[in-house]
């Protein structure tokens, strides 16, 4: 077998480049174009092993896989303060397009958790019509917010009410001043961008594989998700929704993995690119 994937830097014109891992597929016709949109801070890291793992599967599949460290993330230019929303909704615009210039194929953009909120939003800027797999989609950003700023009041409590520290959190942020949480620098323009962005429908139609773990048995989806879910569908998309059993393990201690998850991604991938 050949070289599957490459390693290289993907220059952005003015802001300077990002780290990017190219799975070609291994044999045949590509069959589909994929790019991977990361969670944010800590979640990345943690999901790394799972997005390694499904893009590879993809590849063995017959899809080709752009993987990209956004503005301030892992190897890519800047730190992670130095982000902001539209910055990284901007890189998966660019990532799409240097994908689908070396690739004749259907785009589609592959999001974990808060990256499913990006790549909505980059799929309204991009010409190439989109279709969307979610992992644990987050349906709203202000949520993400709140939980990413909880991080901070977990370690800073000594006393002070909950709320109070979350007020004066917010106010820094709204007066223009960087927050620190959990090792990480939160811009203004990172969490003002988040806290607006909502996980809406495009206005062409799209094929959605939207899939969330649990370790329970038969679990359904969350409700706001399956809200959402029918939003979309209202909207004229068509939704795959399931839930796979493994763990949450873009939070969990250690690395850990969620193969029924790969399994479930890649059977609604292909079918359907089948149904297409």
């Amino acid at each position: 077998m050949g070289k599957v994937a490459e390693v290289f830097f993907l220059p952005m014109p003015g802001r300077g480049q990002r780290l990017a891992l190219h799975h070609r597929p291994t044999s045949g016709a590509v069959r589909g174009a994929i790019v991977y949109v990361h969670p944010m801070a800590e979640e990345m890291n943690k999901s790394r092993r799972m997005a390694a793992l499904q893009a590879r599967a993809f590849a063995r599949a017959g899809f080709a896989v752009l993987q990209i460290d956004l503005l301030g993330c892992g190897d890519s230019s800047g730190d992670f303060g130095d982000a902001g929303w539209n910055d990284w909704v901007s890189d998966i615009v660019a990532a799409a397009g240097w994908l689908c210039e070396r690739h004749d194929a259907p785009l589609t953009l592959w999001g974990l958790r808060a990256g499913c909120l990006i790549a909505a939003e980059a799929a309204q800027r991009i010409e190439t019509p989109a279709d969307f797999v979610f992992w644990q989609p987050t349906p709203s950003g202000k949520l993400v917010l709140q939980q990413f700023l909880r991080l901070r009041l977990a370690t800073e409590m000594q006393g002070a009410s909950a709320k109070a520290l979350m007020e004066s959190l917010r106010s820094q942020l709204v007066a223009g001043e960087a927050v620190e949480v959990a090792g990480y620098r939160l811009s203004p323009a990172l969490a003002a961008g988040l806290e607006r962005a909502s996980l809406l429908p495009p206005v062409t139609p799209a094929r959605v594989t939207w899939l969330e773990v649990s370790t329970r048995d038969a679990a359904a989806l969350l409700p706001a998700s399956a809200a959402v879910v029918g939003h979309w569908q209202q909207a004229g998309c068509h939704v795959h929704a399931a839930v796979a059993q493994g763990p949450s393990f873009w939070q969990t201690t250690e690395i850990e993995e969620a193969p029924a998850l790969i399994d479930a991604t890649l059977a609604a991938a292909c079918l359907e690119e089948a149904i297409a």
